[in-house]
């Protein structure tokens, strides 16, 4: 039967989020019910509060999760109750032309739960990316659920369900970061330190990391970058040139999402280099460019989203990956928090002072 838990809802745009109590529905076909464990506070949350993503208020939050499922429903084979796992927002369909393809991570046809949460009054909630964590249980697509090692504390395995898994698959899977290639990353919050992190992890020879904000470029060299340039004090393009041998960046990765920092990631790339925008930007910003400047330029312009990974593949690997000690995803937990911090949490985002909250359950 339904259960009543506790929820964080956006009521409207840029109203303060609230603790409430949600309606979880049994599980449908290929539905399962998760009880959280831990959840991050991610970016897109405060985007979804804003109404930067659409206007379908009120949104359960939340996304960026692990924990275990509780129940599943009918024709669900993949994962069974007690399962330890991270949500992704993702689900892949498995029919479609690009999974048919063999390029699973560019579904076209990725799903959710069928069935709606709700408030007690009745009224439907929509799941910030499908998933909607900040909530003791949550209602997903199946195939939302990934399968990870037990063992990792969820505070950190739940991080991938977003912002660490763009920022790395950023760097290894859309921008294909080799070894002794230069890398500058544009913005240096959880998803541009992630892909200071899969850039190392691949090789790269110089790693550039920019920001306006000391603190977090001091940050930015903890996770592994060898320079630092203050966009606020100094003309970053020119800097990543000095840097590169006068000729910019082999791969520079946006992670703001600004038509600004996104001409800088474009004129601070070598010849036939490539910028890879995973910074998330709003509906109403433009980018102009010169036309010429993009065909003279040569090389690729690609969007990475969420780090073009596929959960299956690459959520047990970094998993691995942190317990072998080769990579620190604990690195990004900033402080665990409760349900009713939430709030708190956005505002401390705000001013920088945070890589990752996580609400713990």
């Amino acid at each position: 039967m339904p259960q009543q838990v506790q929820g964080v809802v956006a009521p409207g745009r840029n109203e303060p989020v609230r603790v409430e109590t949600i309606v979880i529905p049994d599980p449908g076909p290929g539905e399962a019910v998760v009880k959280i464990q831990a959840c991050g506070v991610c970016h897109t949350d405060l985007h979804y509060k804003q109404g930067g993503i659409n206007d379908d208020f009120p949104f359960l939050l939340g996304h960026e999760a692990a924990g275990i499922v509780e129940s599943v429903g009918p024709g669900v084979t993949d994962v069974t109750p007690g399962d330890f796992v991270v949500l992704n927002w993702r689900a892949v369909c498995g029919q479609c032309r690009a999974c048919l393809r063999g390029r699973p991570w560019y579904c076209f046809a990725t799903h959710n739960a069928r069935q709606k949460m709700t408030l007690t009054d009745g009224t439907e909630l929509s799941p910030a990316l499908g998933i909607g964590a900040f909530a003791e249980k949550t209602l997903v697509a199946a195939g939302q659920c990934t399968k990870v090692d037990p063992a990792v504390a969820p505070e950190i395995a739940g991080l991938l369900g977003c912002g660490v898994m763009a920022g790395i698959g950023a760097a290894i899977n859309t921008g294909n970061v080799g070894r002794g290639d230069s890398v500058a990353v544009i913005g240096c919050g959880g998803v541009g330190d992630a892909a200071i992190v899969g850039s190392r992890l691949a090789g790269a020879a110089r790693i550039i990391a920019v920001d306006i904000d000391d603190r977090k470029l001091d940050k930015a060299r903890a996770m592994g970058a060898t320079h630092t340039v203050n966009s606020r004090t100094t003309d970053p393009v020119e800097a990543i040139r000095e840097l590169t041998g006068g000729h910019g960046a082999d791969v520079v990765i946006e992670a703001v999402g600004h038509p600004e920092t996104y001409r800088q990631a474009f004129y601070a790339r070598d010849l036939a280099g490539t910028v890879v925008l995973v910074g998330v930007p709003t509906p109403e910003m433009k980018l102009e460019l010169p036309l010429l400047d993009v065909f003279g330029r040569g090389g690729a312009l690609k969007s990475s989203w969420y780090g073009d990974c596929l959960p299956s593949r690459d959520f047990p690997m970094l998993i691995d990956l942190h317990q072998q000690g080769r990579i620190d995803l604990g690195a990004f937990v900033t402080e665990t928090i409760g349900l009713g911090d939430v709030e708190k949490a956005f505002a401390r985002m705000h001013e920088g002072d945070v890589l990752r909250s996580v609400v713990i359950l």
